[in-house]
C-alpha cells in the first residue's frame, strides 16, 4: 500500500470546547487508486485531507507511507510525498514560472534540476492555461491560480495527491482537463484523494462518504 490510514480521529475547537470531527476513519490507498471523498458541509472532508498531510495537530490513529510509520518520517518529507492542494491555494510572490518551481527551492530538492520551460509550457497548455510564464502570479484569476497550484504539486511527483475541490472555480472544459491530469497521475503508480461536489466525472475508482464524523466506502 502507498498510504494506510487507520482509525483516524480528529477533535477541533468549538463553541462548546471541542468537537469530534472525524471518528475512527480508515482508508488504504494502493497504486492507481483514485478516491473521491463526499459528504455534507461540515462532515470533515477537508479536515481528512489535512490529517493525511499531517497538517492537523493532535490526530489520533496511525498513518503509514510505503510501509513506514509517520512518526519516523520528518514532516517536511512526508508532505513532499503526501501533497495537499488546498481549495484556496496561495500564490508566492513572483511569476508563474517562479510558482511552478517553488518545490525546487526546498532543501529536499537541493541539487535537483528543475523542469525546463518547455515542460512547464506543455503542462500549462494541458490544463487550458494560456498565460505567459513570466506573468505576475498575483494577476491570475482564482481559477488560473488553482491550476497553477495543482501543477506546482504534480511537477514534484509525490506518491499521494490530495485535492480539495480542485475544480470548484473552473468551467467545465478546464475542470475536465484538471481531472485528466489527476487521472494520469494515479495511473502512473500513484494515488489521488479528491474532495469534489460536482456530479461524477467517472475518474474515481472508489468513493468515501463522510457523515457525522464517520466514513463508509462505496463504489465509485
Amino acid at each position: 500500500m502507498l498510504l494506510e490510514a487507520s482509525n483516524i480521529r480528529v477533535s477541533l475547537p468549538s463553541d462548546e470546547g471541542t468537537a469530534l470531527v472525524l471518528d475512527s476513519v480508515s482508508l488504504a490507498l494502493a497504486p492507481g487508486d483514485f478516491v473521491d471523498v463526499a459528504g455534507p458541509s461540515g462532515a470533515g472532508k477537508s479536515t481528512l485531507l489535512r490529517a493525511f498531510a499531517r497538517l492537523v495537530p493532535g490526530v489520533e490513529g496511525t498513518l503509514v507511507l510505503d510501509g513506514v510509520a509517520a512518526e519516523t518520517i520528518p514532516a517536511a518529507e512526508w508532505r513532499s510525498r503526501v501533497a495537499l492542494v488546498p481549495q484556496k491555494p496561495a500564490m508566492f510572490p513572483g511569476s508563474v514560472r517562479d510558482n511552478l518551481l517553488v518545490g525546487w527551492r526546498l532543501k529536499l530538492r537541493h541539487g535537483h534540476q528543475p523542469p525546463a520551460d518547455a515542460l512547464l509550457r506543455e503542462r500549462l497548455d494541458r490544463v487550458h492555461l494560456d498565460v505567459d510564464l513570466d506573468r505576475d502570479a498575483a494577476r491570475l484569476s482564482v481559477g488560473q491560480q488553482a491550476r497553477v497550484a495543482l501543477l506546482r504539486v504534480v511537477l514534484t511527483e509525490p506518491s499521494v495527491l490530495l485535492l480539495d475541490e480542485p475544480d470548484a472555480a473552473l468551467d467545465e472544459l478546464s475542470a475536465a482537463a484538471v481531472t485528466e491530469v489527476a487521472r494520469d497521475f494515479a495511473s502512473g503508480g500513484r494515488a489521488v484523494v479528491r474532495v469534489r461536489h460536482r456530479t461524477s466525472d467517472g475518474a474515481a475508482t472508489r468513493r468515501l462518504e463522510l457523515h457525522a464524523g464517520h466514513a463508509r466506502e462505496v463504489g465509485a
